[in-house]
């Protein structure tokens, strides 16, 4: 006898309000009703992580992790949706945290120098520590109101106009003392070299 669409849509209905009455009696404590509403959609979890992750060897902790916050939260559970669609939006979450979680982790690396991988990983041609501190001299250097136009605008990057509000001066008066401050720092830079 062959299956038709109707006959699987009617069947998947029919589960879907199978797990949802057992987890809304799971909710009220009842401990065959949990047992019976994580059986019936573990393998669809399970499943639908491996999807998501593309990682078929973590399906199984994702799941678990699915499993876990559903059940701690199924007192928030009313079933005004069927169990199924929850759990599953619920297991998505799981995988996104687990993408952040494994984004922020540091990563292993099997060198015998990992103090050579790490500097030949850092961009090149950056200042260092040295031309920071070389840099903080020299804007010492500058008189208060040039230091202060010339950190606004070209180190925080705030417009002009804004800089001018800040400092409590017209925009031209900002603009000039930036001019004089690169000025001051060129003669500086050529003095030291």
């Amino acid at each position: 006898m062959r299956d038709t669409k109707a006959d699987h849509t009617s069947r998947t209905a029919s589960c879907d309000e199978s797990t949802t009455a057992w987890a809304l009696a799971a909710r009220g404590g009842d401990p065959d009703a949990t047992d019976r509403f994580v059986r019936s959609l573990h393998r669809d979890v399970v499943r639908y992580v491996a999807y998501l992750s593309a990682d078929p060897q973590a399906a199984d902790d994702l799941a678990q992790d699915t499993f876990l916050r559903a059940l701690g939260s199924l007192h928030r559970f009313e079933g005004r949706s069927s169990a199924r669609a929850w759990l599953l939006s619920i297991a998505r979450r799981a995988v996104i945290d687990s993408h952040r979680y494994a984004a922020a982790r540091p990563r292993l690396c099997d060198t015998d120098d990992w103090t050579l991988t790490a500097e030949r990983a850092q961009p090149t041609g950056l200042p260092g520590f040295d031309d920071g501190i070389a840099l903080l001299d020299l804007l010492d250097a500058l008189p208060d109101e040039r230091r202060e136009a010339f950190v606004l605008t070209q180190l925080a990057g705030l417009p002009y106009a804004e800089a001018a509000e800040m400092s409590d001066c017209p925009v031209g008066t900002v603009r000039s003392r930036v001019a004089r401050a690169r000025a001051t720092l060129v003669e500086l830079l050529t003095e030291a070299a």
